[in-house]
């Protein structure tokens, strides 16, 4: 099989030839050309067979009510003891709602909640226990106005958050963990998030491989989406997530990263979730945590420089003053 990663462009000179991305304000004159056991090669973007073409440029359905023509912030808000990052730091409904708020207010337009950690090593959590973490923080968080988004591999707590207010299911293990979600999904019409990950969170760090990390994350992501609709699931109502950390090495999560592009071929919004991420610890030397925020930035704003729909973050205002400022420096106007 022969793959297409657009070479990402913006500005107004746009040379003969060059086709929109996505529908959005990038464009694109050349493409890397993939193929497994091949050397890369650039080929013009007429050259482009018409499944290709029409997947790269055709303008993306709204998600969740939002037009995905242009980078979006999806604030995390994690209501775990555990989770990596900030875990217990949102455990009491009154403070998950004022984070969220937050959030909103510094510019998230999605607020992506989790009542399970699915960090290296992390084990199970029982549904119950789940939905007893979420269930006293949907509400409140939908009410502020923003859509809201639960983070679940699980039928139940997806039923659960649905009917308190979420309108998106966000699932790492891409609708393969629990055989019922994704009949919860068709039957709600919720829009899903299908994230790619290679094993279970207790064992995916141990030993990943791959034969070709990019073309095995498509074609794999590929695959989900073709369940996703043959469950009742309209690919309109899906965005892909390339699982950043998932079953990943750091020379796997960079490779995903540099050619991210790759994935508009599946003609739907792509999600990246790299925020306070190992990888950037490896990278920079940074320890965990808020410490990790201006890595997350920069890698939010290369996503966003390729075309990225939605960006999974922690420190919201952060990353929108930089979205702000690099778009009015690489378009001449601000946000």
């Amino acid at each position: 099989m022969t793959y297409y990663r657009p070479i990402v462009r913006r500005g107004r000179a746009r040379p003969a030839g060059a086709l929109p991305l996505a529908g959005g304000p990038a464009w694109f004159a050349e493409a890397e050309c993939l193929s497994r056991g091949a050397a890369p090669r650039l080929v013009p973007a007429s050259d482009l067979p018409e499944g290709w073409r029409a997947a790269l440029t055709a303008p993306r359905a709204p998600f969740a009510g939002l037009a995905m023509d242009r980078a979006r912030i999806m604030g995390i808000l994690n209501v775990t003891p555990d989770s990596f990052s900030d875990g217990g730091a949102h455990s009491d409904p009154d403070t998950a709602t004022a984070a969220a708020r937050a959030m909103a207010e510094a510019g998230a337009e999605i607020i992506d909640v989790g009542g399970e950690s699915t960090r290296p090593g992390a084990t199970e959590v029982p549904e119950r226990e789940e939905i007893a973490r979420i269930a006293p923080v949907i509400g409140p968080v939908a009410a502020l106005g923003a859509p809201v988004s639960i983070d679940t591999r699980k039928a139940g707590v997806a039923r659960a958050a649905l009917a308190a207010g979420a309108a998106v299911v966000n699932d790492v293990s891409a609708l393969t963990f629990d055989p019922d979600l994704a009949g919860v999904c068709a039957e709600t019409g919720a829009p899903v998030i299908l994230m790619h990950a290679q094993g279970a969170p207790e064992t995916m760090q141990d030993d990943p491989r791959y034969e070709d990390v990019l073309l095995d994350v498509f074609d794999a992501l590929e695959g989900h989406l073709a369940r996703a609709e043959a469950a009742g699931i309209p690919r309109a109502r899906c965005v892909v997530d390339p699982g950043i950390g998932f079953g990943k090495t750091l020379a796997h999560n960079l490779a995903l990263i540099r050619g991210i592009a790759l994935f508009h071929g599946l003609g739907v919004p792509v999600l990246l979730g790299a925020s306070r991420k190992g990888f950037i610890g490896q990278v920079s030397g940074a320890p965990g945590g808020a410490a990790r925020a201006p890595g997350s930035v920069a890698v939010a704003l290369r996503a966003a420089a390729e075309g990225v729909q939605l960006l999974r973050v922690h420190d919201v205002a952060e990353t929108a003053q930089a979205l702000a400022l690099w778009q009015a420096t690489e378009e001449g106007e601000a946000a």
